[in-house]
């Protein structure tokens, strides 16, 4: 027995050794938790201010980049971005770009912190919270035109309905248009309804696509929920324009009349040249239109399917032309023709004739391609000799005043033959002129006499009641005879 204690009495020793070891061993462990508090506190808290901090406040020094590490702060549009800052114990997120009115965030804390101090704690927390306000965010409710719709080109009109009051620079701001260059606004309905015009018609035939941002805020704040889009076709009108008609016009009472000429050979002097359409033009048709050889004049619309080229003067006799509508002209929708059309043409103006000519009104001719000299008998005391020419056309009362003057009787040979007066001018009738040279001599068998009498064509000539003229010159020779 007394061995037994023995040897018990040294187990016991070390056993109260050992406790009394472990109770200096948590004399030095600080199981402590960590104290925090968390700002918003309540989870759908309002902050009041767009840059309103988020903090956390320890009890305790905190390792700062540990701690800085869980925390998160995140929304429907990602996590944010922001600085975080320290004060003291407390922990401060400021957002990059503030907060923004109406969205729901989440302030998430995960992972393990550790103080100064030597302590650590597992923390999993969370709490959601608003800035400004928490309104429903705006919608948009009705849009035209709508997605893949058909629409014209002229007088399209983009609109937009959305459920609440618009902050009207940040839909403009959010909205683009493609294939717009210049939009005009319209806000009504307090703000609830936005038409945009167009200062120029859309091309035809083309996709047009809109895109509207979830920048775009309600007056609130509260920005659009997501990203609308759509499209729409300007294919409404699928036929082609084209020219159904070139006709001559003549001008009476104010207005264009069609003469029922064809225009290839039926254009007369003071005339117009219309064309017809199938569809309503675009002003462009007014420059489409050109000629070869090449014509002045201008363009007019006759109606919204016609237009007139109205001529500065008559087209040049036994010419053809070329009318020439480019292809690139336009409808009301802007599609064009697409190719060249082209029209041959020959006016129906004659050129001014001499249908005779006679002298002392015995000797004459209707063939004006005389190579010869002509022999006329000239009076021996007065040198006398009357020419009477007949024209293929009437004369105005102006023309016949000038058309004397313009009418020559030269000496040709010899040089040493004295000039020649004009004496008398009479017309016999509006297409017959009468005149009378003095001061002729008649040569001999040793020196002959000649004249040179001539008419003068062209557009400075002579010229008769419609503003007609002869093609070329006229000149004879005459050889005064005994």
């Amino acid at each position: 027995m007394l061995r037994f204690l023995n040897k018990l009495i040294p187990v016991l020793l070390c056993a109260i050794a050992s406790v009394s070891c472990d109770f200096s061993i948590f004399n030095y462990i600080d199981l402590r938790p960590i104290g925090f508090t968390i700002k918003p506190k309540i989870n759908d808290s309002i902050l009041p201010d767009i840059y309103s901090p988020v903090s956390i406040k320890f009890d305790t020094e905190m390792k700062k980049r540990d701690t800085e590490d869980i925390m998160q702060i995140s929304s429907n549009l990602g996590t944010m971005s922001g600085e975080k800052k320290w004060e003291g114990n407390t922990l401060y997120f400021i957002p990059e770009s503030g907060w923004t009115a109406g969205i729901r965030y989440n302030l998430n804390l995960s992972g393990t912190i550790r103080s100064i101090d030597g302590r650590e704690m597992r923390i999993e927390h969370s709490v959601s919270f608003y800035a400004l306000n928490k309104n429903d965010p705006p919608l948009l409710v009705h849009y035209s035109p709508l997605n893949g719709e058909s629409t014209g080109t002229n007088n399209v009109v983009y609109e937009f309905h959305f459920s609440k009051t618009m902050n009207r620079l940040s839909v403009e701001s959010a909205l683009t248009l493609d294939g717009i260059v210049k939009k005009i606004y319209e806000w009504s309905d307090n703000d609830r309804i936005l038409k945009i015009k167009t200062d120029k018609a859309l091309s035809p035939w083309n996709y047009y696509r809109w895109n509207l941002k979830d920048t775009a805020k309600s007056t609130d704040g509260v920005p659009l929920p997501k990203t609308y889009s759509g499209h729409f076709k300007t294919d409404i009108d699928q036929i082609l324009p084209e020219i159904t008609c070139v006709y001559p016009v003549l001008f009476s009472d104010g207005s264009w009349y069609p003469t029922g000429a064809d225009i290839e050979t039926g254009l007369n002097s003071g005339q117009g040249i219309a064309v017809s359409f199938n569809k309503p033009m675009e002003e462009n048709a007014l420059r489409s239109l050109r000629f070869e050889p090449s014509l002045s004049g201008r363009t007019e619309f006759l109606s919204e399917k016609s237009i007139v080229f109205i001529l500065s003067k008559d087209p040049e006799p036994e010419t053809t032309y070329t009318l020439i509508i480019s292809g690139e002209t336009k409808d009301c929708q802007g599609l064009k023709i697409g190719s060249d059309y082209r029209i041959n043409f020959s006016v129906d103006i004659p050129f001014l004739k001499i249908l005779s000519i006679t002298f002392n009104d015995d000797i004459g001719i209707d063939k004006l391609s005389v190579t010869n000299a002509i022999p006329v008998t000239v009076a021996p005391a007065t040198g006398e000799l009357s020419v009477s020419i007949r024209f293929s056309l009437p004369f105005k009362t102006e023309e016949k005043q000038k058309t004397p003057q313009k009418i020559t009787l030269t000496p040709f040979f010899p040089r040493t033959l004295t000039p020649v007066a004009l004496e008398f001018v009479n017309w016999v009738s509006d297409d017959r002129l009468l005149a009378r040279w003095e001061g002729l001599e008649n040569g001999n068998n040793e020196i002959p006499h000649y004249y040179k009498i001539t008419i003068p064509g062209g557009k400075s000539g002579i010229v008769s009641e419609n503003g007609i003229y002869m093609k070329e010159n006229i000149i004879l020779y005459l050889e005064a005879v005994k």
